[in-house]
């Protein structure tokens, strides 16, 4: 990314539009992370929480593929784990070029250090935070990643999403019932979306001029259909999302 007034114009106001009014110094924080490193919070390549900004292991997996990573390899500490209580341990290694002696970082988790979400999945968090301390090294990221935050799972709701999707009333009111709009409020905090541009992915999906008009059972497809796909290609999810930004941006 060519970091121009009009590139940096547009991720500070996305950024603003996620996380509401942020100060000058976080921007400038924002604008030496875009030089250095060409990331964008538009792509979700970076988060900010509780005052500061955090990479993001998609953010991560671009900037290696932007440099030409050699490859990454990962592998359970097996002496340190422990499958009885959810304990995993890895250690990876990441190779910028066939050259390279590499560079090593360990991730672990259990259930006490992730959240109540992704409990049953800690080898894979545990995996993630390990490929995440790594590829930080090997590429000079002195960000933390958001996936090696206990908490990673439930950030603090953005800006958008603190609005909350307004209730509407369909065949059977407030998004197919209390459990199914639940359902889909989880699932926006889970994967840190922006809830405006999901309720307009919905309505495209649902094929209504608006979410009032659509059925229960339309909506519970939806939500199956964002569970899934959030969970097998979160960064093809997040690009379809922001195709509807781009959209209203166009019309504006």
């Amino acid at each position: 990314m060519k970091l121009d007034r009009y590139n940096f114009a547009r991720e500070s106001r996305f950024a603003k539009s996620l996380y509401g009014d942020l100060s000058k110094t976080v921007l400038r924080a924002l604008r030496e992370l875009i030089q250095r490193h060409q990331i964008s919070v538009t792509n979700g390549d970076v988060k900010y929480l509780d005052g500061g900004w955090y990479v993001t292991h998609s953010g991560l997996l671009r900037l290696a593929e932007r440099r030409r990573c050699a490859g990454i390899h990962s592998r359970p500490v097996l002496e340190s784990c422990d499958p009885t209580t959810c304990r995993w341990v890895f250690r990876a290694e990441v190779f910028k070029s066939r050259a390279c002696k590499g560079f090593v970082g360990y991730g672990d988790a259990d259930p006490s250090n992730v959240s109540p979400l992704v409990h049953g999945a800690e080898m894979r968090v545990a995996e993630t935070r390990a490929v995440n301390r790594a590829l930080r090294k090997a590429y000079g990221i002195g960000l933390a990643s958001i996936e090696e935050i206990g908490s990673f799972a439930e950030p603090a709701p953005s800006f958008r999403e603190s609005k909350k999707l307004p209730p509407v009333n369909g065949k059977n009111g407030n998004y197919g019932g209390p459990k199914v709009r639940d359902r889909l409020c989880q699932l926006i905090r889970q994967h840190q979306l922006d809830a405006n541009l999901v309720k307009s992915y919905a309505v495209d999906f649902c094929g209504t001029k608006s979410l009032r008009e659509a059925s229960r059972e339309q909506v519970e497809a939806f939500v199956a259909h964002l569970a899934d796909w959030a969970e097998k290609d979160r960064n093809a999810l997040l690009c379809q999302l922001n195709s509807y930004l781009r959209t209203k941006e166009d019309a504006a």
